[in-house]
């Protein structure tokens, strides 16, 4: 059976996922908040931080985390729930961090770090 281009763009973020450290996952955990709970003033500022101009490359982790940046938003709601099952089978208590934090969000509570 031949993936569609969705389908191989799913398959390669859940791989980088898994070769992720922790800290690395909680980065993507912000990121994954920020595509998913509008108004999210905490990542905004995150994001905020980041824009600064440096003279070093940017890290393998930085330019896959563009790339799901990119790729996520080209993808639809159907597509963008069969990325979460995926994670969710992958991660299970990444999951559940992320589906406290959404809850905390869009109950307007402050994110506990």
């Amino acid at each position: 059976m031949s993936l569609n281009n969705t389908e191989r763009e799913i398959q390669c973020v859940t791989h980088w996922f898994q070769g992720w450290s922790a800290m690395q996952k909680e980065d993507f955990l912000k990121d994954l908040l920020d595509k998913l709970v509008p108004n999210n003033i905490d990542t905004l500022f995150d994001s905020m931080k980041s824009l600064g101009v440096g003279d070093k490359p940017p890290s393998i982790f930085q330019c896959q985390l563009k790339l799901f940046s990119e790729w996520f938003s080209q993808w639809t709601d159907s597509e963008r729930n069969d990325f979460m099952i995926k994670l969710h089978s992958i991660d299970a208590s990444f999951m559940a961090k992320f589906n406290s934090e959404a809850s905390r969000l869009t109950q307007n509570q402050p994110i506990l770090s």
